[in-house]
């Protein structure tokens, strides 16, 4: 990036201060930040200032901006000299940017060069009449329509030297010009023939109205479908429904009553060892946890299969560090756990950890890190 210098003191107006509406307008952008952020409001009222100023930014102009945000003037000048968007310079009226980068250049910006050397003067030289000055910059972003310029906040596009020749002479002349591309082409579409969307039925509406008809076929077979079943709903109701079975009570086989099956020889007949997974396992189920691991600290948990880093936290979380504590759990103390795990639950059965941590409790490994599967 080049250098960039303020313009030269003779340049330099005496001093500078914003008109009554635009100081209102830099106070609404100033509120726009919380206390201690104003400064962010800089590059807008740099940018107004540029454009109070006649499309340059003056010295008295960065410190007045400065002032207003209470930034030491180094820092506003840094921002000013960085951003090419601040010319720190006079410029015409009419402030033409010519894009030099490679598309523009090889669809013939240097023909246009010529015209503005010929017609305004050097790069960054205001016309004796004060209404034109150029400069040529990086990319403006429509290669597409190359080769083109910037005129103050305006494109112009698909430029000849002859079309860029007529521009000026407009624009000196104070006639109102066209901004966009300068050879009648629409937007961006291809020079020449168009050969996409080229279908008349396109632009038309006739393919409005097949939709149409095939939206209100669509709600016709829909109103139809609606009405033979609010018809048919009468006969429905009109047939009767068949009989409901009498409620009764089973009858209690005799061999299955407890002291029936004691005085046999027989166990009675016990709940089923896990409980409903809708009404959750009761405290008294719960394993022995621990508050911290013992000894030389936790085994590592990951070696059970299904248990990842996640879920081994979980696990210390509830006091769970040792294989050998799992080993000693039964069904009921493993189903307590498995409710705990939030959205793992289920893994501590499905995985069978109590049959993994007894292997692993007396010190046989598994071959991978993540553990072994456990035989279905």
């Amino acid at each position: 990036m080049a250098v960039r210098r303020l313009a030269p003191k003779e340049f330099q107006p005496d001093s500078f201060a914003f008109t009554a509406e635009n100081a209102i307008w830099a106070g609404q952008q100033i509120a726009k930040y919380p206390e201690g952020r104003q400064a962010s409001a800089v590059i807008a009222l740099l940018w107004k200032a540029q454009e109070q100023a006649g499309g340059w930014l003056p010295e008295p102009a960065i410190r007045t901006v400065a002032d207003l945000l209470k930034m030491p003037y180094i820092r506003v000048l840094e921002v000013a000299t960085f951003y090419t968007m601040f010319n720190l310079e006079p410029v015409g009226r009419h402030f033409v940017q010519l894009c030099g980068t490679t598309p523009c250049m090889l669809r013939g910006a240097e023909q246009l060069k010529d015209v503005l050397k010929r017609r305004v003067g050097d790069e960054r030289h205001v016309s004796a009449d004060g209404k034109f000055s150029w400069m040529e910059v990086e990319c403006l972003g429509a290669c597409c329509n190359a080769p083109m310029v910037q005129i103050n906040n305006d494109y112009y596009e698909d430029l000849t030297p002859e079309s860029l020749e007529k521009l000026l002479d407009d624009l000196a002349a104070g006639k109102p010009v066209r901004p966009g591309p300068q050879n009648g082409r629409r937007a961006s579409e291809p020079e020449g023939a168009i050969t996409t969307l080229s279908d008349p039925s396109l632009f038309d509406g006739s393919q409005i109205g097949a939709w149409r008809q095939r939206f209100e076929a669509e709600a016709a077979e829909k109103a139809r479908a609606e009405a033979e079943a609010a018809a048919a709903a009468p006969e429905a109701a009109k047939t009767p429904e068949p009989a409901k079975p009498k409620e009764t009570r089973a009858e209690e086989k005799a061999a299955d009553r407890p002291e029936v099956r004691v005085a046999e020889g027989k166990a009675p007949i016990a709940p089923a060892a896990k409980a409903d997974a809708a009404e959750g396992v009761a405290d008294e189920h719960k394993p022995v946890l621990l508050a911290k691991a013992r000894g030389d600290g936790p085994d590592d948990l990951k070696l059970i299969y299904g248990v990842g880093p996640k879920l081994a936290t979980m696990l210390n979380e509830l006091g769970v560090y040792h294989f050998d504590q799992i080993a000693a759990w039964n069904e009921m103390n493993l189903a307590w756990v498995d409710q705990h795990l939030g959205a793992f639950r289920g893994r501590a059965v499905r995985d069978k950890w109590i049959e993994q941590a007894r292997k692993l409790a007396t010190g046989w490994r598994p071959a991978s890190d993540v553990g072994e599967k456990p035989e279905e």
